[in-house]
């Protein structure tokens, strides 16, 4: 089942590994991917909610 999405690997402490487990699990996410892949969109939507904050 191959993809043409670009793909990267990562590294996480295993604080961080845990926190992602978590998250995982508590939203029934099936892999871990799909739980990191979540936790990237939530930060980045973050990120632009607090600079179009700063520019008003």
């Amino acid at each position: 089942m191959a993809t043409e999405k670009p793909r990267y690997s990562i590294t996480l402490d295993e604080e961080m590994f845990k926190e992602v487990e978590d998250f995982r699990f508590e939203h029934r996410y099936q892999t871990r991917n799909q739980a990191t892949i979540e936790l990237i969109r939530l930060g980045l939507a973050e990120i632009k909610k607090q600079q179009k904050k700063s520019e008003h």
